[in-house]
């Protein structure tokens, strides 16, 4: 038997666990080549029997194959080296080439890799819903918790951005939602055409005409108004806003978030326990400029403190939850409402510059439990991951802000009430938020 049928039916022999059904078959033709060349050798079969297990002939073996025939030695190693090209076409029975024994293994180390990352990212998964019910339990049971999420009817925006309606009541621990009236309103705009976060404030004196309680294109309510009236009509506050925003300035919102008091500065503290960076600014009071004020402090409102008061210093700072409130509420000094606006605005625009890790505000679990605790909102959760964690880091570059009406630019009225409103410009500003909002 030839020498390359020797070696390649000897390699197929060692590596038969490996082999393919033609190369078995190959297996089967050399064995069957062999046998044949063996029995017509006669003596020579016996001679070949008698190498040792190293491959060393006996003396008499040389004496009887015949000289023509190649020699077969192997080396003093007992492996063969399988990395030569030991292969027979199809006239010497197949070209086939045998896998080595480590590309065997390649596809078992990749199993066991998607094992240990499933069984990681299933860790992580129980761990994240540990953490999101103990931000939320943790909670739960204070007298601002538990929000229902509210009807409502806001549909998306045709350039397909989400702008979501943010309300901010004056709900006292002590009162209802239908004592209740929005101390700030603004839409926020995120995953617009041009990527920018923007956010539109309204005034709260802002005279409107409110659908289905003011007489037909005539106005004569507050904004703030809107969210009260919806309250008392099975707590249609939040839409009841929206439809009176965009009757009266031509902008809708998807969705809407809403917070009081208390649960403004529980979700202040939750997210930054260290407290938020901003630079605290008062117009002038009486004409003077000043360095500190006392504003109302709500949250020390009680029996026997009918008349709270927090000291605010002008500068940089860090706010609690707490003092941010008092500081975005404030409206005694010569800007007075237009002045409190301004400040929400900064106080917005902070929050959401300062969560530049999106971990901070979005993915953060126990955080997400507690202002799901303490947040009526219908805003998804499939809509805060792809579009609320590019916003925040959008917000780096900075943060597009409006404020409707402009300082000064409205006529003092009265509403149907006798309070002193603010009678703007409504053709006007819908085109200028028709600009800004790209609808």
């Amino acid at each position: 038997m030839e020498q390359k049928f020797k070696r390649r039916k000897d390699y197929l022999e060692k590596n038969f666990k490996y082999l393919t059904a033609n190369e078995k078959i190959e297996l089967e033709r050399l064995k069957r080549l062999e046998a044949k060349e063996l029995e017509n050798q006669g003596n020579k079969t016996e001679e070949l029997h008698k190498y040792d297990r190293r491959g060393n002939a006996q003396s008499n073996i040389r004496k009887t194959i015949s000289k023509s025939e190649p020699k077969y030695e192997e080396t003093s190693n007992t492996e063969t080296n399988y990395d030569e090209d030991i292969s027979v076409d199809d006239k010497d029975l197949e070209n086939e080439k045998i896998p080595k024994e480590k590309k065997s293994k390649k596809p078992k180390k990749k199993k066991s890799f998607l094992r240990r990352l499933r069984n990681f990212l299933i860790i992580v998964l129980v761990l994240i819903i540990g953490f999101f019910a103990y931000g939320y339990f943790r909670v739960k049971n204070l007298p601002t918790a538990n929000f229902s999420v509210e009807k409502f009817n806001g549909k998306k925006a045709k350039n397909g951005a989400t702008n979501i309606l943010i309300l901010g009541t004056d709900q006292r621990d002590y009162q209802t939602t239908d004592d209740a009236r929005s101390d700030s309103m603004m839409m926020l705009q995120i995953g617009g055409p041009d990527k920018k976060v923007k956010i539109v404030s309204f005034m709260r004196d802002t005279l409107v005409e409110i659908p289905g309680f003011s007489y037909e294109g005539y106005p004569d309510s507050k904004l703030n108004l809107a969210y009260n009236l919806g309250e008392q009509d099975n707590h249609k506050g939040a839409d009841l806003t929206r439809e009176t925003i965009k009757k009266n300035f031509g902008i809708d919102a998807e969705y809407y978030a809403m917070v009081n008091f208390s649960s403004f500065a529980e979700v202040i503290d939750s997210l930054f326990p260290a407290g938020v960076k901003i630079d605290a600014q008062f117009s002038t009071v009486d004409g003077e400029k000043v360095k500190q004020v006392e504003v109302p402090d709500d949250l020390r409102y009680g029996p026997n403190n009918l008349d709270p008061k927090q000291t605010i210093k002008v500068g940089k700072q860090r706010m609690d939850g707490r003092t941010l409130l008092n500081y975005a509420r404030f409206r005694k000094d010569d800007e007075g409402d237009f002045g409190r606006t301004k400040r929400q605005q900064q106080v917005l625009e902070a929050i959401i510059s300062q969560a530049k890790n999106p971990a901070t505000l979005f993915t953060g679990p126990s955080a997400i439990g507690t202002i799901k605790a303490l947040t009526s909102t219908n805003v998804p959760n499939t809509t805060v991951i792809t579009k609320g964690i590019p916003a925040i880091l959008n917000a780096s570059k900075g943060i597009e802000s409006y404020t409707v009406p402009e300082l000064g630019d409205w006529q003092d009225v009265e509403d149907q009430y006798g309070g002193a409103a603010l009678l703007v410009d409504f053709d006007k500003y819908k085109a200028k938020l028709k600009d800004t909002f790209g609808e």
